[in-house]
């Protein structure tokens, strides 16, 4: 939590103080110190949400359910998104405490403030996560990382250095059924692992877009940030459209995919590694303002002999398909299947591997605020399983092998190639 002064210290001093003061036991209610199952707000982890469309809101409803968390503040650059969420936020806990921000750096200027929820943007993830770094924030992080190999290094140092708990919004790793797929993989159910099929949504093509006059109630200079500058246009802000846009994002490549090949990394056991070997080709529009891939098919080697087959779900289905010399394990979203099919009823022994159990992602993560420990997905392997995006996006931009280094974390005696694990260039003030 934060290293300095909290709210919560504060109150345990207060309340103290005013009991020596008075002469007589200060009274207060049971649920404000905790009694009757209630968390006592002095010991609650106090956030914030930065980033208030659909997936902001849907996050930050998950923290207003947590006994253990309060919501004390909202950021976005859409002034109706923060009011509306505010009105949420004071309606949910039956009082006007919360408070509304425009710019983030007055939001993590609080002392009192604990971890934020970063939901913004793609393009704004890495540098918003490095102000909170450097704030002495956790955080709760969307994914994906960055926008380039340059960026994600930069906020893993940065955590490193500072120290914050990390959470990677790789829900699926909380998810049981992601699990035990793995844990099959891992304790040698399928026989010696051979190849590895993920399959993943594409993004899609659109029109160009027209010039439009900037609302009132839209801070777009902030929206754009430390992207390119461009025409302001009601599509270029929705999530569909900018979603698929190379100034904004890589596209669904690492924007869906991250899940899928995070969960083909955990099985691999390769989490805090990576392939050796990468190739691959894509399709990209010739025209409009979603420019990412549309249609990819990459193979990736390891150092252990495992291939990891990525594509987009028009020669995949969606998930992961681990494949061994003695069966298979299919999983994707609430489902998982094998061959043979007794596989899925296996039940473990005292003997057997068994992998991080979290069963739900922010509650994890709120766990690890207070005990300090590693998430179920912490900033170590979310480079890793983000890299694999990068790679497949560099790949397809090359069309040509290429070796990776994944310790150097480098192209080995490849400079056109590592030009691409460059931060890309920021408009002022903005900065990694």
């Amino acid at each position: 939590m934060s290293k300095t002064p909290t709210r919560r210290s504060f109150i345990k001093k207060s309340l103290s103080a005013a009991g020596i003061a008075m002469g007589f036991p200060c009274i207060v209610p049971g649920s404000a110190l905790g009694l009757n199952g209630a968390v006592a707000p002095s010991n609650r982890i106090t956030t914030a949400t930065i980033g208030l469309g659909g997936q902001g809101v849907g996050v930050m409803r998950v923290f207003l359910g947590q006994p253990d968390a309060q919501v004390i503040a909202v950021c976005d650059v859409n002034a109706h998104r923060r009011e509306d969420a505010k009105t949420l936020v004071n309606s949910h806990y039956g009082e006007t405490g919360c408070a509304v921000y425009g710019d983030f750096r007055e939001l993590l200027a609080r002392n009192d403030l604990d971890a934020v929820q970063i939901v913004a943007p793609d393009h704004w993830h890495v540098p918003l996560a490095l102000a909170a770094a450097r704030a002495g924030k956790d955080m709760y992080v969307e994914k994906p990382l960055g926008l380039s190999m340059a960026a994600n290094q930069a906020l893993r140092e940065a955590i490193r250095t500072h120290g914050n708990v990390f959470q990677f919004g790789t829900q699926h790793r909380s998810e049981r059924n992601f699990r035990f797929g793995c844990e099959l993989v891992r304790n040698g159910r399928i026989g010696r692992l051979q190849t590895i099929r993920v399959g993943s949504l594409p993004s899609l093509v659109s029109e160009n877009l027209s010039e439009e006059p900037v609302p009132d109630w839209l801070d777009y200079e902030m929206w754009l940030g430390p992207a390119p500058w461009a025409p302001f246009n009601n599509k270029r802000i929705v999530n569909q459209y900018w979603w698929h846009n190379y100034d904004y994002s890589l596209g669904f490549v690492a924007g869906y995919g991250v899940h899928y090949v995070d969960i083909a990394q955990w099985g691999n056991n390769t989490e805090l590694s990576g392939p050796v070997m990468i190739e691959g080709a894509g399709v990209f529009p010739k025209d409009g303002m979603r420019d990412c891939a549309i249609a990819w098919d990459v193979l990736m080697t390891y150092s252990n002999g495992v291939k990891l087959v990525y594509t987009d779900t028009s020669k995949t289905p969606e998930g992961i398909t681990f494949e061994g010399d003695e069966g298979t394990v299919y999983v994707t979203l609430g489902r998982t299947t094998s061959s043979p099919d007794s596989l899925v009823k296996t039940a473990w022994g005292p003997n057997d591997l068994r992998l991080y159990e979290s069963n739900d992602h922010v509650k994890n993560f709120l766990e690890c605020v207070k005990s300090r420990v590693e998430t179920i997905c912490p900033i170590e392997v979310a480079v890793r399983s983000d890299t694999l995006c990068h790679l497949s996006d560099i790949a397809m931009r090359r069309c040509r092998k290429l070796q990776w280094d994944p310790i150097a974390e480098r192209f080995a005696g490849d400079e056109d190639a590592n030009h691409y694990l460059a931060a890309r260039s920021m408009r002022e003030p903005w900065r990694l």
